[in-house]
């Protein structure tokens, strides 16, 4: 009858059958019964406190070594991990510079007046020629982006052999202002960097301050930016 009623929507024979002496055995109830299981100990208070201060003597155990130590499941330590303590595993993050809280108040200091000192003169920042080094390598390999090509289904895919840095590069010196680049040039090679081939350098910047912004010549109001190398 139900097989008429609702054609293929409706349940099974079979399943009619095995329904109906279910009700007829336990009655209607649709719930499951209560069965008698193994408490679960390992997320008991001890455990918790454990895995955490575990954690906090060394923050780079893995989730296995704690186990092991805790001799508890693999799983249950990590479900104790995120779900009791709210953690996550991260990685350290990569920064220039490690600063003590000393550094960090006096670059706070050094930020502050250089922002107040353009406030009060805004021809400032068009006044600074900076200078800065870099290696330039003879050529340099295309990132995977750089590769990616359009094709259609059928078409082999492209294929290019794995490439690294040219072995020939450089020593670039470029000074540079609010203009554009003021003076470049490449380091010789076998040059050492020290003092007296640096100097030569900014004989040479001055030549083409002279040439090229003449109105910083002139009135001599500018500043070199440079950072705190040994030869500079």
């Amino acid at each position: 009858m139900i097989r008429r009623a609702y054609r293929n929507e409706a349940m099974s024979r079979a399943r009619c059958f095995k329904w109906h002496a279910c009700f007829k055995r336990e009655g209607t109830s649709l719930e499951d019964d209560e069965r008698s299981r193994r408490p679960s100990t390992s997320s008991k208070p001890k455990n918790v406190i454990t895995i955490r201060w575990l954690v906090h003597e060394d923050c780079r155990r893995t989730i296995r070594d704690i186990a092991t130590i805790v001799n508890v499941s693999y799983g249950r330590v990590q479900t104790i991990l995120t779900c009791d303590l709210n953690m996550n595993r991260v990685a350290a993050k990569f920064v220039p510079r490690l600063l003590t809280p000393e550094q960090k108040e006096h670059r706070v200091a050094i930020c502050q007046e250089l922002r107040q000192r353009v406030v009060d003169d805004p021809s400032f920042m068009s006044k600074v020629i900076t200078g800065d080094e870099s290696w330039v390598y003879g050529y340099d390999p295309k990132t995977k982006r750089q590769s990616l090509q359009w094709k259609s289904p059928g078409s082999p895919r492209p294929k290019k052999a794995r490439q690294s840095h040219s072995t020939t590069k450089s020593m670039l010196i470029v000074f540079f202002d609010i203009q554009g680049i003021v003076h470049h040039e490449f380091v010789p090679e076998g040059q050492n960097m020290n003092a007296e081939f640096y100097c030569n350098v900014l004989r040479r910047l001055r030549e083409d301050i002279r040439r090229k912004r003449l109105e910083l010549w002139c009135t001599g109001n500018w500043l070199l930016h440079d950072d705190n190398a040994p030869s500079h």
